[in-house]
């Protein structure tokens, strides 16, 4: 479930709102072991979303770096070659 979560910072252009809560949704999934939550989780399931969402997006706001921005198509064709070197084509 986890590789499902991507490197968000230094990336140009920067991360969205939806990327941060995508990955919100894909930690809160796997620290809680539900994919869909009961409705009687489903409140808590949804504000740790929030929480955790509000939480990513000032950290990756307060990071700095001194190194290039990352260029997403560059870093999408690196994943798809290294998965189809280790699961072939």
């Amino acid at each position: 479930m986890c590789r499902n979560i991507k490197t968000l910072h230094n990336f140009d252009p920067p991360v969205t709102d939806e990327e941060i809560r995508a990955a919100s949704l894909q930690f809160v999934r796997k620290i809680s072991g539900f994919n869909k939550p009961s409705k009687a989780n489903e409140g808590a399931f949804v504000a740790a979303i929030d929480e955790i969402a509000g939480a990513s997006a000032r950290f990756l706001r307060s990071l700095e770096t001194n190194a290039p921005s990352r260029n997403r198509e560059e870093e999408a064709a690196k994943a798809k070659a290294r998965a189809a070197e280790r699961f072939g084509a």
